[in-house]
């Protein structure tokens, strides 16, 4: 029997490289007053719906898509939280 799982993922890059969006946004904050950023790093969230035999099978498939799709391991590291889903809602 089969559960749906929801992952939440969060992809950033990975400290050595470069961050030029991230830089940009440093900038405008500071220039907006915010004078106490000290740093920015941009990043992005993905969230998505799996079906899966049990929560390892589940871990096992997004950690698998991360690596082979919404994360280029060269560059950019990735954690996710896989929850179950009961009524539509992750718990």
């Amino acid at each position: 029997m089969s559960q749906t799982y929801q992952a939440q993922i969060y992809v950033t890059l990975r400290p050595s490289v470069l961050d030029p969006a991230g830089t940009a946004v440093q900038s405008g904050l500071q220039q907006l007053g915010f004078t106490g950023v000290a740093g920015v790093r941009i990043g992005k969230y993905v969230e998505l719906t799996v079906t899966a035999a049990d929560e390892a099978d589940a871990t096992q498939q997004v950690d698998q898509m991360c690596d082979r799709l919404l994360a280029n391991p060269t560059i950019e590291n990735y954690r996710f939280e896989v929850q179950v889903v009961t009524e539509g809602v992750a718990a």
